[in-house]
């Protein structure tokens, strides 16, 4: 693994480390609290700090999980080159994509 992706993985883990303890522990305050599904969305849609939070969240994990499984799949499969980057990174894509549209949805209800 490269330094820079060496780098990236511990950052992002970091990151995700603290985002989902915060995410975690805001369900088992909702749940515990008894809020109703359109209760949560509605303490959710339009709060810009929802939005900035769980953006740097869906970031650090369409960055963190193709750098894990990009060194997963060389193990596993001996696949090897520019052809798994490439396919990595529209992991990468994907998941930020389909991440932020569903943090989009939320915010936007």
């Amino acid at each position: 693994m490269s330094p820079l992706l060496y780098l990236a993985q511990r950052g992002t883990a970091a990151i995700l480390a603290l985002t989902v303890a915060v995410h975690l522990g805001t369900i088992l305050y909702a749940v515990r609290g008894g809020l109703t599904a359109g209760e949560i969305l509605g303490r959710t849609q339009g709060n810009v700090g929802f939005l900035l939070f769980y953006a740097v969240f869906v970031l650090a994990a369409a960055i963190h999980a193709p750098i894990g499984l990009r060194s997963v799949l060389r193990e596993w499969t001996g696949w090897r080159g520019r052809s798994l980057d490439l396919a990595m990174l529209a992991v990468s894509a994907l998941l930020a994509g389909l991440g932020l549209r569903a943090t989009l949805a939320v915010y936007w209800a």
